[in-house]
């Protein structure tokens, strides 16, 4: 592909996602120098010259999230200032996206908030995979290309040649991409109805569909506490369910997540590298790349052609 003009960039979230994905691309890491004053405050400086390129700044927005979604932000005016052509953010994980809507008097809608000061600060584009909330799209007014990892999460466990599986979506909210994995891997689907008394905790109150000698998988957009999952696991077992297969595109596992999630009903927990996982993990853990479709994504942008393509070459 031509890439004089292109240049990607890493924010300190992902680096080695970025690599890969300048990598596959077939040109080098740009040289960014990203450092903070004794305050706090961030210093971002293009160690080359940008000027009328088509700049891509990769940037998970994970923990600690305020810092990276901050780094971000000083990226895109650096970049901005700089005479970049254009300046797309890469943000496989979109923070933020769990507060979409007010589900109560007097709270934020948090994600509409990001994607207006992202706009502000500059970006003309944004890809990012999995939303919380698909809605969330529109609440920018600059493309967005909402990727998926479902079909990767999908070939993945194909390849694994498994057998009486059921396709568990944790909660009403993901019965739609529950029922699109049950499909692809023509398997039945069940759904667990729960409750929350506070933040990262749920009680499981009704399981719908039949779990009973079966293997669970357990198909979410992200994991952040590992609370419910361990509570659905267990829930599943106490029904008569085989060990659990935990699927993930987020693994942002907060906390002692790491620890609750090597938990002796759990066979796997497969993620993405949408984020990037600490070291510290056992080996129940499975990480699968989104670096090849990042990249083709960013292909299609440089060089024209529908996002859709990858989901019509995939099956999707």
């Amino acid at each position: 592909m031509h890439h004089h003009q292109l240049r990607i960039f890493s924010g300190s979230s992902n680096p080695k996602l970025a690599a890969n994905i300048a990598e596959r691309l077939g040109v080098e890491l740009g040289q960014i120098k990203l450092t903070r004053f004794k305050s706090g405050e961030i210093y971002v400086h293009y160690e080359e010259s940008i000027r009328n390129c088509d700049v891509f700044l990769v940037q998970s927005l994970s923990h600690p999230i305020n810092e990276m979604f901050v780094e971000l932000l000083v990226m895109i005016d650096a970049a901005k200032r700089a005479s970049a052509r254009t300046v797309n953010i890469i943000v496989p994980y979109y923070g933020y996206a769990r507060q979409e809507r007010k589900s109560a008097p007097r709270e934020p809608i948090s994600a509409k908030m990001v994607a207006d000061v992202l706009t502000t600060a500059g970006a003309n584009r944004v890809i990012t995979i999995d939303l919380h909330a698909a809605a969330i799209q529109g609440f920018f007014n600059i493309p967005v290309d909402h990727l998926t990892a479902l079909d990767l999460i999908s070939g993945y466990l194909k390849n694994k040649k498994l057998t009486d599986l059921v396709v568990v979506s944790p909660d009403a909210g993901r019965a739609s991409m529950a029922e699109k994995l049950a499909n692809r891997l023509d398997s039945p689907f069940a759904i667990m109805i729960k409750k929350r008394p506070a933040h990262n905790e749920s009680v499981i109150t009704h399981v719908i569909g039949d779990v009973e000698g079966r293997t669970p998988i357990i198909i979410e957009d992200l994991i952040d506490t590992g609370t419910t999952i361990v509570n659905v696991v267990e829930g599943l077992k106490e029904r008569g369910a085989k060990d659990s297969i935990i699927c993930a595109t987020h693994g942002l596992f907060s906390g002692p997540a790491l620890e609750k999630l090597d938990h002796p009903n759990i066979q796997e927990v497969v993620v993405t590298d949408s984020i990037a996982l600490p070291d510290n993990h056992s080996s129940r853990f499975k990480v699968l790349s989104v670096a090849p479709m990042l990249a083709q994504a960013t292909r299609i942008i440089l060089e024209g052609g529908s996002i859709d393509q990858l989901f019509r070459d995939a099956g999707i």
